[in-house]
């Protein structure tokens, strides 16, 4: 099935109307107190966006039922009284965490924000500045999920907008990513699944303290999805908007400051596979992070470094050859007889 293509230049779609409340609902057959699904929508300071990704939400036709928690990190911009609006239009169906002090600056990440907040067999994931096209999104993700058991997440497209309202590239994806991938990939950080796009299976019990350390965890949590099995890349399904703008956490950051995140992260998932007894992805990641690293390197940079290590070995040497004292090649013998 095809889907609608978007072009550079061209006006960014509106999300669809958001349908009422007893329209969703009249539509599912099951509890809608025991949601089969939960959206979990991150916001800070989205006041100018939030209301296009909860229509998107809101749009959504399935036969299942969904719940909508918006985690809302201390907005200062009026974001929280429009999601309390929202709130009152739709008790049954959008659950609000309103933070009275903002938890990212505290040391909490993102996706922690909902380790453990529902038992939904499947979670959607999407920010309060993006937003969804497709009302049947998640009930495509959702059916394929169901029918595919070695799956453990999908995902789709999405077109890059700027502030203007204007889409300035037409696929945030590049095609050798439009792809499933096997559960080895997922875990070795193959995969690209764009975090918006996530519909997936609710395995993942602890949240590991590492992910705490590092910016941007999407790859951190593909890679633990990995161990659980694959992904499906929906061609089938309409790209989702990604908006870029100043106040956005990942998108108004300089290529530097994202490269320098990268280390952080490939460094903070080999302390995390080392933990928990997976030397080969370990080693994987501690390769990974030693390569970004020395590519960032200047030349003067790792000469000094090498230097530096060079006069430190000689030093060493020299004092060791005084502790020993004359009969110093007897002693050595001796102690590395002991070890």
């Amino acid at each position: 099935m095809s889907v609608e293509c978007f072009r550079s230049g061209d006006v960014v779609p509106q999300p669809p109307e958001p349908r009422s409340e007893e329209e969703i609902i009249a539509g599912w057959s099951g509890d809608a107190d025991r949601p089969a699904l939960a959206i979990c929508c991150i916001v800070y300071n989205h006041a100018e966006f939030i209301a296009d990704a909860l229509n998107g939400f809101l749009s959504q036709v399935t036969d299942f039922p969904f719940s909508i928690i918006i985690h809302d990190d201390a907005s200062t911009d009026g974001t929280q009284d429009i999601i309390k609006k929202y709130g009152k239009n739709y008790p049954k169906i959008i659950k609000t965490i309103l933070q009275e002090e903002n938890q990212y600056s505290k040391g909490r990440r993102a996706l922690s924000f909902f380790q453990g907040v529902s038992d939904a067999k499947y979670l959607a994931v999407c920010e309060g500045d993006d937003y969804w096209l497709d009302s049947t999104k998640l009930k495509k993700q959702v059916d394929y999920l169901e029918k595919h058991p070695e799956c453990v997440i999908t995902g789709h497209d999405a077109f890059i907008t700027d502030e203007t309202g204007l889409i300035v590239k037409p696929s945030k994806l590049p095609d050798g990513h439009k792809r499933d991938y096997s559960s080895d990939e997922l875990a070795e950080g193959k995969a690209w699944i764009l975090t918006m796009s996530w519909v997936y299976r609710n395995v993942v019990e602890d949240f590991a303290p590492e992910r705490n350390m590092v910016r941007n965890g999407d790859n951190f949590l593909t890679s633990i999805l990995g161990q659980y099995g694959g992904s499906h890349y929906h061609h089938d399904i309409k790209p989702a908007a990604y908006r870029v703008h100043a106040g956005g956490v990942w998108s108004s950051a300089s290529e530097d400051k994202k490269q320098d995140d990268q280390i952080n992260t490939w460094f903070w998932m080999y302390r995390y596979y080392k933990r928990i007894g997976k030397p080969e992805l370990a080693g994987i990641y501690f390769s990974r992070f030693q390569s970004i690293v020395f590519r960032k390197s200047s030349f003067l940079k790792l000469a000094k470094a090498s230097l530096i290590k060079f006069f430190m070995i000689d030093s060493a040497k020299v004092k060791l050859r005084e502790m020993m004292g004359p009969n110093r090649i007897v002693r050595i013998k001796r102690l590395l007889g002991k070890i």
